[in-house]
């Protein structure tokens, strides 16, 4: 989106920005409710209650960290669109339903990690979000195809696209492969998790060479 307009697609597209923003904020805060010590413990039942807290500290920052990369993408889909109505709309509200609906499965994760069910169910909740917002991408970019007035900014949308794309993709798998591994051991399913950091850092450096070289 050019920010020099200032139409009624500009206008509209901005309040959409706002409310995604105060969508993604509220659930990023509502995740460390769970994180709470009772008053008047002696030493004993101290120690205890911060053992007790270090899942609770765990779930919360596995969600907050896939927010923050949904909000970094969700920004980045927003500013390739020029506007955001009929069906590309839906899923933008499906989607940030679904951001919304996280702290849920992440107080199930919290509080029975080793539960298959809950680990599965908080691996469904992240795919859900990821292929919402992929159907939007794809929304937008068949909506982008179909207007002339786009034309401009196909190349550098595309490649906007590619990074955003591989980046939703690579979650979805990788959470995907986790949801029958919950069922056999929950523990392997969240370690399984991890494999995200050094793919996506990969990720990230390869988007930034790439757009190193195109504006050279």
């Amino acid at each position: 989106m050019n920010a020099s307009e200032d139409g009624p697609d500009a206008r509209n597209l901005a309040r959409l920005i706002a409310l995604s923003d105060g969508i993604f904020a509220i659930a990023m805060t509502l995740l460390v409710l769970d994180i709470h010590v009772t008053g008047d413990l002696d030493t004993a039942g101290f120690h205890r209650m911060l053992h007790e807290l270090l899942p609770h500290i765990g779930a919360y920052a596995l969600s907050f960290a896939i927010l923050a990369g949904f909000w970094r993408d969700h920004r980045r889909i927003l500013q390739l669109a020029h506007r955001v109505e009929g069906l590309s709309l839906r899923l933008e509200l499906a989607g940030l339903g679904a951001i919304a609906l996280l702290p849920f499965p992440t107080t199930l994760l919290s509080e029975y990690a080793s539960r298959p069910l809950a680990v599965a169910l908080y691996a469904a909740t992240v795919i859900v979000i990821d292929l919402l917002q992929l159907a939007v991408l794809h929304t937008l970019r068949r909506e982008r195809r179909t207007s002339a007035a786009r034309a401009d900014g196909v190349a550098e949308a595309r490649s906007g696209d590619r990074d955003i794309v591989m980046d939703l993709t690579v979650t979805v798998a990788v959470f995907g492969a986790t949801v029958p591994i919950a069922f056999a051991s929950p523990r392997a399913a969240l370690w399984t998790w991890l494999a995200l950091i050094p793919i996506k850092f990969a990720l990230g450096r390869r988007a930034h060479a790439h757009r190193q070289r195109n504006a050279h």
